[in-house]
């Protein structure tokens, strides 16, 4: 019987291949219990064909069962055609955090020598997306006007989430709003941020002004942060982190839903890459983001098998990589199948020893 059921919504050209390749490491063959996967079709013909109707299913399959993963797809640019389909996941799932990490790659310098993990935890929605935008007067009198919101129950999901965050990776909450110039607006963020570390006496806090944080985070080096942010702020911070490690393989993206409780009820992971056409069918892509993609979301199974399943995933990657099996992305010459192959045999073999270790050796 299966343990839980995710929620598959397939992708578009190297996004679906990577999604293929993740969900093979996902198999209960590897992690040695059964998952069930609903597969939906999201490619931009199957949008076109069903007029979105596909994604609008996935989204209502994800709110009944709480865990899914999907594939990169393709947004077409024409007005009136179906869009982002991440928009409409996102409105309808009610996702209003989402989380990016940032990590080094073993044999991959990072741009500012930094090597513990980062991650950014900001708004999904609110701020200046959606705001409403017009212009008034002529010539060099004319001015441009935007009204922008954010909600308290959005800025405390986000806080707390940020120090959830934090005591999971032993990271310190760092970093914040400009609050000093806007108290009012920014200044809502800041005090649930503090509220939160009211809540959360065990997690170190450090707050700084947006500003502040991204100058301090080209000194940083050896502590793992958690940056908590607006939305807009956070879609410029998570490229910046993301990029410090020297690639976005070793990254994957979260899309939560929180509950009145302040627990996720709907957590969707993702790779933070796009469908990559120049590499479609040629078996060279890396498949790491979109396998790590998958074990962030085996941590959120909330059972002692899953979190051993996620964390043995992470190692595999990662030591494979240092063992020097890199895809071309990563200077290397492994294929695609064969990276994920690679993966695939290390979590057998670490499964399998921890579980002759007994239960302490899965921690």
């Amino acid at each position: 019987m299966a343990e839980k059921t995710v929620i598959v919504m397939e992708g578009d050209q190297t996004g679906q291949e990577l999604l293929e390749e993740a969900l093979r490491v996902l198999d209960a063959s590897v992690i040695g219990f059964e998952i069930e996967f609903r597969r939906f079709d999201l490619s931009l013909q199957h949008r076109r064909d069903t007029r979105n109707h596909v994604v609008h299913e996935a989204a209502a399959a994800m709110r009944e069962t709480g865990l899914g993963i999907k594939a990169a797809t393709i947004t077409p640019e024409a007005k009136g055609d179906v869009g982002s389909p991440n928009a409409i996941l996102r409105e309808e799932i009610d996702g209003t955090v989402i989380v990016r990490t940032g990590r080094r790659i073993p044999g991959r310098a990072p741009l500012t020598g930094v090597y513990a993990p980062i991650s950014v935890v900001r708004m999904a929605v609110d701020d200046a997306y959606g705001a409403k935008e017009w212009r008034e007067g002529n010539g060099l009198d004319e001015v441009a006007y935007r009204t922008e919101h954010i909600s308290r129950r959005v800025c405390r999901q986000v806080a707390e989430f940020a120090f959830q965050q934090a005591k999971r990776m032993k990271a310190k909450v760092f970093g914040g709003p400009k609050y000093t110039v806007s108290p009012v607006y920014e200044g809502m963020l800041k005090e649930e941020l503090d509220e939160a570390a009211k809540r959360h006496p065990e997690v170190r806090y450090e707050p700084q002004l947006i500003d502040a944080t991204y100058a301090l985070l080209l000194t940083t080096s050896g502590e793992p942060l958690v940056i908590p942010t607006l939305n807009r702020d956070g879609d410029c911070m998570s490229d910046l982190v993301l990029q410090m490690f020297g690639s976005i393989a070793g990254s994957e993206s979260l899309l939560l839903s929180v509950d009145d409780h302040l627990r996720p009820k709907v957590v969707m992971a993702e790779a933070p890459h796009g469908t990559a056409p120049a590499l479609y069918g040629k078996n060279v892509a890396n498949p790491m983001a979109m396998i790590l993609a998958g074990a962030a979301l085996l941590s959120y199974f909330d059972t002692e098998n899953a979190t051993a399943a996620s964390r043995a995933i992470y190692e595999a990657a990662l030591e494979a990589v240092a063992d020097g099996v890199r895809t071309a992305d990563l200077g290397g010459s492994t294929s695609t199948t064969e990276f994920t192959d690679e993966v695939i045999r290390r979590v057998r073999t670490k499964l399998e020893v921890w579980e002759t270790l007994g239960e302490a050796g899965a921690r």
